[in-house]
């Protein structure tokens, strides 16, 4: 790899980018990973990981204009794309493509190549930890998805089994469950080294608004005279 075909790539990422919690440093922060998890792997084509990194949300926008569409389906085939018509051989750009068609958390597509395993490892463990509480809270502003439900009696819902998205529903349904999702020694050790940040998050969160409704309610129809 030249630095003109790192940038060539790189440029191309840069071109895709306008989600904040999926922008260009969450990208550098995954390829990053993945080269501290490659590290303990044998036979790995960093070419491959390089470029599947830089390339594996370039298909972000048209599923955040379309949440019908899947990102990492999008983005596969924007990629083999990019690739093939910039004269890269087929064989790479389809090794690419299939670590970026199967690094999605929500996916059936399964990671078979040593690479889209890093791949898929260090994009989750940036949905781990604090970073992962960050990002996840970014994103749910950002399409206008609240904290947290309130069920009809007015208690706070924890998440669990909640119908309609909010902040804590994301927690329950994924961040608290991907740690049990990965596929290399060192990704897997380093998510759980954060895992305590995330979980500590979550329960201070509860632990601080529940209170407030089950208090201020109460306080309220006293104040009041009748049930809210």
């Amino acid at each position: 790899m030249t630095k003109d075909v790192y940038q060539t790539w790189e440029n191309y990422m840069l071109s895709c980018m306008g989600d904040s919690a999926h922008d260009k440093e969450h990208v550098y922060r995954v390829l990053y990973s993945a080269l501290e998890i490659a590290g303990e792997e044998q036979d790995v084509d960093y070419d491959v990981l390089i470029c599947a990194c830089l390339l594996h949300d370039v298909g972000r926008g048209e599923q955040f204009e379309n949440p019908s569409l899947c990102h990492a389906q999008v983005g596969a085939e924007k990629a083999y794309r990019f690739l093939t018509e910039r004269g890269f051989n087929e064989d790479f750009a389809a090794r690419v493509r299939h670590c970026i068609l199967t690094h999605r958390y929500r996916n059936n597509n399964v990671p078979e190549s040593i690479e889209a395993k890093i791949l898929f490892d260090a994009d989750k463990l940036d949905a781990t930890g604090a970073i992962g509480i960050a990002r996840t809270l970014f994103y749910k502003g950002q399409v206008s998805e609240p904290l947290y439900n309130v069920d009809t009696q007015g208690r706070i819902q924890d998440g669990t089994g909640d119908e309609k998205p909010s902040f804590l529903q994301e927690y329950r349904l994924k961040l608290e469950n991907i740690y049990s999702y990965f596929y290399t020694d060192k990704g897997r050790m380093m998510a759980q080294a954060r895992r305590h940040a995330a979980s500590d998050y979550y329960e201070n969160l509860l632990a601080e608004v529940c209170p407030i409704y089950e208090k201020g309610r109460q306080a309220l129809e006293e104040r009041t005279g009748f049930h809210v």
